[in-house]
């Protein structure tokens, strides 16, 4: 058999790109052909497209540094504002002051064949015993002084009527009565005469008592003693001094 027999036995599309051709301009003069103004349009579509999500992505991350800088200048203010207020305040006390302490000296080291055991950096005890004796000195001259003040003595103004029996009665000679009781912690003051009424006058007289010594009723007691001149003792005033 020769080769163009062979060939035509054999089941072979010769004629396969013709209709390649055909199909082309069949779709090319339903839809129109794919010009490259078509081919730019789509390019720049898709750029378009991934320009505005870009932009969107950048909107977003602008939102949120503009939420972060919101929250640091909301706590820049609050921290002024503190710093402000600490600025304005008075500077608080110290807790405890420390009073200057009188501390001798360290020594002067002295080192003896190289023994490091022999240094004095602290000094001896003799410090602690002497200031000891100083402040024991200070609290028996303070108690000293105390125990010769002398004590506050409580003291009481008395004014006192001193009745006679009638408008006969020597109020000279009553007043000289009153004034002859004396007694230790007693000092008469002033007197004078009060009319009371039908021409009798009552003796107002005043003293000063220490109270732990003298009392109304001993005053009262030693009076009316007189009875040929007082008829009664009344307490008219009392304050204390």
């Amino acid at each position: 058999m020769s080769g163009l027999q062979c060939l035509a036995t054999e089941n072979i599309w010769f004629d396969k790109h013709r209709y390649d051709e055909a199909e082309k301009h069949f779709y090319e003069g339903a839809n129109g052909p794919v010009t490259q103004h078509q081919q730019q349009s789509s390019s720049s579509g898709a750029g378009e497209q991934e320009l505005v999500s870009r932009m969107k992505s950048l909107e977003l991350e602008n939102q949120t540094l503009h939420k972060v800088v919101e929250e640091m200048r909301a706590a820049l203010q609050k921290l002024e504002s503190r710093v402000f207020v600490l600025e304005k305040s008075p500077a608080a006390a110290p807790c405890a002051q420390v009073a200057p302490v009188q501390a001798a000296s360290v020594k002067q080291v002295k080192v003896e064949n190289g023994d490091d055991d022999d240094l004095d950096l602290f000094g001896s005890d003799e410090e602690d015993e002497e200031a000891e004796r100083i402040k024991q000195e200070r609290l028996e001259a303070y108690a000293a002084k105390k125990a010769k003040k002398p004590a506050l003595i409580a003291k009481s103004s008395i004014l006192l009527d001193v009745k006679p029996w009638d408008d006969e009665t020597d109020m000279a000679k009553l007043e000289e009565c009153v004034r002859s009781v004396q007694m230790d912690g007693l000092l008469w003051g002033a007197s004078k005469l009060v009319p009371v009424g039908y021409g009798i006058k009552k003796l107002q007289i005043n003293c000063v008592v220490e109270d732990d010594k003298v009392g109304t009723d001993i005053l009262e007691e030693e009076i009316t003693k007189f009875e040929d001149f007082v008829q009664s003792v009344d307490v008219a005033a009392f304050n204390k001094i």
